[in-house]
């Protein structure tokens, strides 16, 4: 095989070649490149360890905020509460005023009709009696023919009535 036997001739220059080509490669990407790459990668993490660290205080000065607010509205919860009680006692101590006035009325005028209603009843058993009485004159006259006064009749109605 001819490349075989060129082998000899051709190896020290091909190493010599193959050294200035790695030496030229290693000194372009390895000391020019590769240092600009490891700062940017380096300022890439310095700048996300920033960032994190932003975003964790935001987080926490959030939170903080969040639970101020919590506690404020937990507090004016809690007043709007004793409003809505107070306005509630109020307005029951208002009804309650209402009602017992309303009732007194009631009681009152209950009362009267009580009495109107006894007075009429004592006036139509007085009406009743007269009545009776004179049915019991003009009943004992037709029936015996016997005339009998308006005092004695009633009377006898009276005992009648009241014996039942």
């Amino acid at each position: 095989m001819p490349q075989i036997a060129q082998l000899a001739e051709t190896w020290s220059s091909q190493v010599f070649w193959l050294l200035v080509f790695f030496g030229i490669t290693f000194f372009v990407i390895g000391r020019g490149m590769v240092p600009k790459v490891m700062e940017t990668v380096a300022q890439r993490d310095s700048q996300i360890a920033a960032d994190l660290g932003a975003a964790k205080a935001a987080r926490d000065a959030a939170d903080e905020q969040e639970e101020a607010w919590r506690v404020r509205e937990n507090e004016n919860r809690a007043a709007a509460q004793a409003i809505v009680a107070k306005a509630k006692d109020e307005a029951a101590a208002k009804s309650e005023k209402k009602l017992k006035a309303a009732q007194t009325r009631l009681d009152k005028k209950l009362a009267e009709a009580e009495d109107r209603i006894a007075e009429a009843r004592t006036a139509a058993l007085t009406e009743v009696e007269a009545v009776a009485a004179e049915a019991a004159q003009d009943i004992v006259s037709r029936l015996a023919g016997v005339k009998v006064t308006k005092p004695v009749a009633t009377k006898a109605v009276k005992e009648a009535m009241t014996h039942g």
